[in-house]
């Protein structure tokens, strides 16, 4: 669905039922639609929602949108949805039904529905149909509740391993985090902007607008000070893709600040580029106390009316997750301190969302309490979620080819550390419980059957220091012909609930608002790793956690290591099946991984002096920009992912060699399995820009594909590249294409290119 103006007639109808709409409302009618309500102040009492507090929660004015709770089970929330919209229908003078929205980064946050992987895992896939799959029952299962709605899709880039909602980041790269944040809002909203809502869909909230993954410190919502260049290159490429190709009907900006100006005091994100420029028609919902950040946090306002006139004027529509500054926004419109018309525009800008949506056609019906229970976590939903998970995973390392393991070497498997008995879902998740998903250790034992004896230790805790359980896994370790070592994180969770283990946080050691100063394995969980690797037993070690880990030690002496970025509730099967062989290893890295603390940033697309080596204007000489005692080169480079079989690119053929500026740039490469099994390869498309009037980076993602090939099996990639996309904002800032020479770069990772070619734009 898109709320996009566009030249059918139902845009224009829809614009004069707005504005008739509005003629009819009262100005506390209207701020109503501009704010949220929470489910959790309604009282259920003798099965059913008071009706004291319904009017409570509603009154007369009515409300834009309603905000299920993660502590309340389905049935509840079911009760208190068809309570609240009957009331706005009945008790209300226009009958104005609201939105209801729900966090759904990776399933609906509500017990009993499927828990899929994580952002981040997702972003490892590589694989947009997969993800779009992944939203689309997201969202069957978010309508099936009632929810019309959801908080999701998060597209900040992952560009700093300190900030703890890097878990919900699909990766670093503006074009892969566009492509797989496109894919995901068309498999939530559908993709027919001719037609209302369909049952089985839901609206798409983008967030956090805008920078909101690279604060001063890594410090969630700290201050932003890169500059406008950077912001329009990296940060808003997403929102802009999304809105663009994908017809997003919300956005949410960020709570931090962005060279001074708070997100939600700025007309220059909310209006000029995300309305002038971008022609965004749909609404802008504030961040979770975003508008009172204004006065509290950022202090740029004296008191909350200060803050709601300056939201309203930079451009939010709606207040959440209470009505709190905009209530004074009547007062302000009696004073003439607002301008009537900005309400008008604000309030007008929800109402055509749910106009566009058919919500105010009576296109949701009450939900059938009956009817919900074979809809959530379906049979194929679980399935779908594994095989996500299986294309989550990343082999990071393979020496001597240690993986797959083979029950008829290894009879005697020891499964160890805090996180191999115990799920981890990442945060956005209504549960971190093992009753809720497989186990590594579950996951295991199930696939080796009686071939194999299974065998556990714990170890050590996840945050604990104690030592005490390291002997004791040693012992197993050297008893047993590999030993698997399962290291990590845990996030809290939106339900509050804990897991069965009374050792694991019930907060997190990552996740929003858990920020680090050091990413590295909490606790003594490394300590642990060297103990086993000590013990002479062929080791493996499997990350089950949120954010990437600088694990210098571990890279170097491990000889087999997975990255798992929370694969949801399937992780152990899926872990299981690549461990044995029984799926070939396809994920890639949609981050660099650092070396240490000290060399964040490490990103793939950084510029000529950033790291490495360069030319000396005018000379041939190479200067070093390395450390005294370091390389600034990453852990493990952004695309970087193994397989059980190998890869080979030729023939790469760029159609012309000279193109006009406004013709597209045509190539191909063929790719070929030269292993013994089948496989799954993200071949990467790579550019560089060689000479520029403004600095760019030494390469960026511009496309990519994901193959699936059997043993000798071939495929030819052919590609496209649009002159748009060769842009830069040069020095008057403006978006151009320049003339000049390009290099195309491809091959199965940021740092092992294969085929290189150029073009030059005339």
């Amino acid at each position: 669905m898109s709320t996009q103006s566009g030249p059918g007639p139902q845009y224009a109808a829809a614009d004069r039922r707005i504005k008739d709409l509005l003629g009819q409302l009262s100005l506390a009618e209207k701020v109503g639609q501009m704010s949220q309500r929470g489910l959790d102040k309604l009282e259920v009492a003798g099965g059913k929602v008071t009706d004291a507090s319904l009017e409570q929660a509603f009154g007369t004015a009515g409300a834009g949108i309603i905000c299920v709770s993660p502590r309340d089970d389905w049935k509840t929330t079911v009760l208190k949805i068809n309570a609240a919209q009957d009331y706005l229908k009945k008790k209300t003078k226009h009958k104005l039904p609201a939105l209801v929205v729900s966090e759904a980064i990776h399933g609906v946050v509500m017990r009993g529905a499927t828990i899929f992987p994580q952002a981040l895992a997702a972003g490892c896939t590589w694989n947009i149909d997969l993800v779009r799959e992944m939203a689309a029952a997201i969202a069957s299962e978010a309508s099936a509740l009632g929810i019309t709605q959801c908080l999701s899709p998060v597209l900040d880039l992952g560009r700093d391993p300190r900030v703890g909602r890097i878990e919900q980041c699909f990766g670093e790269c503006p074009t892969l985090v566009g492509a797989i944040g496109v894919a995901y809002i068309k498999g939530m909203q559908g993709k027919h902007a001719e037609q209302s809502l369909a049952p089985n869909k839901v609206l798409c909230t983008a967030k956090h607008f805008a920078a909101a993954s690279v604060p001063e410190n890594g410090i969630n919502s700290g201050p932003v000070t890169i500059g406008e260049r950077a912001v329009r290159s990296l940060h808003l490429v997403p929102f802009e893709t999304a809105i663009k190709q994908a017809g997003l009907a919300c956005i949410m900006p960020a709570c931090n600040e962005i060279d001074g100006v708070p997100c939600h005091a700025s007309p220059w994100l909310l209006t000029k580029v995300l309305r002038d420029e971008w022609k965004f028609d749909g609404y802008v919902c504030s961040g979770w106390g975003g508008v009172g950040f204004n006065v509290g946090h950022h202090r740029v306002a004296a008191n909350k009316q200060d803050a709601a006139r300056l939201a309203l004027a930079a451009g939010v529509d709606l207040e959440a997750p209470v009505l709190d500054c905009f209530a004074s926004l009547v007062a302000l419109a009696e004073e003439g301190k607002v301008k009537p018309e900005a309400i008008d525009r604000a309030a007008g800008r929800v109402l055509r969302v749910k106009l566009l949506a058919g919500l105010l056609e009576g296109a949701r019906p009450p939900v059938d309490a009956n009817a919900v229970s074979a809809k959530l976590r379906p049979s194929h939903h679980v399935a779908l979620a594994r095989r996500i998970a299986a294309e989550s995973v990343v082999l990071l390392k393979n020496a001597r080819n240690l993986l797959p393991l083979s029950v008829a070497r290894h009879k005697k498997i020891a499964v160890i550390g805090p996180n191999a008995d115990q799920v981890q879902f990442g945060d956005c998740c209504w549960s971190k419980n093992n009753a809720d998903g497989v186990t590594v250790l579950q996951g295991i034992k199930t696939l080796v059957g009686t071939d194999a004896t299974v065998d556990y230790a714990k170890g050590c805790d996840l945050v604990g220091r104690s030592p005490a359980g390291i002997p004791d896994a040693v012992e197993l370790a050297k008893r047993s012909d590999v030993a698997i070592v399962v290291i990590g994180d845990t996030s809290m969770t939106m339900s509050g609930s804990g897991s069965a283990d009374a050792s694991v946080p019930v907060t997190g050691t990552v996740g929003e608002g858990f920020d680090v100063n050091d990413p590295v394995p909490p606790g003594i969980q490394l300590e642990l790793v060297k103990s086993i690797q000590a013990s002479g037993t062929p080791t493996v070690v499997v990350m089950l956690h949120g954010r990437p880990f600088s694990v210098p030690w571990i890279k170097e002496h491990v000889p087999a290591i997975l990255d798992a970025f929370y694969p949801g509730e399937q992780q152990g099967a899926a872990i299981a099946d690549i461990l044995f062989g029984k799926v070939n290893p396809s994920g890639r890295l949609p981050v660099s991984v650092a070396q240490s603390a000290g060399h964040i940033p490490t990103v793939y697309d950084y510029k000529p002096t950033s790291r490495g080596q360069y030319h000396q204007p005018g000379s041939a000489e190479k200067m070093g920009r390395d450390y005294v005692c370091s390389s600034p080169a990453p852990l493990w480079p952004f695309g970087h992912g193994l397989h059980y079989t190998r890869f080979e690119y030729s023939n790469l053929k760029v159609a012309a060699p000279k193109v006009k500026l406004n013709a597209t740039v045509k190539f191909s490469v063929t790719v070929t399995n030269t292993g013994q099994c089948a496989g799954k390869e993200v071949v990467q498309v790579y550019v560089r820009d060689v000479v520029s009037s403004v600095t760019s980076p030494v390469m960026r993602l511009i496309r990519f594909e994901k193959v699936e090939l059997k043993p000798k099996d071939k495929h030819t990639c052919a590609f496209e590249i649009l002159p748009v996309e060769l842009a830069l904002w040069n020095n008057a800032m403006q978006c151009v294409v320049e003339s000049g020479a390009f290099e195309l770069l491809v091959g199965s990772s940021s740092e092992d290119i294969r085929q290189k070619g150029s073009f030059e734009i005339v």
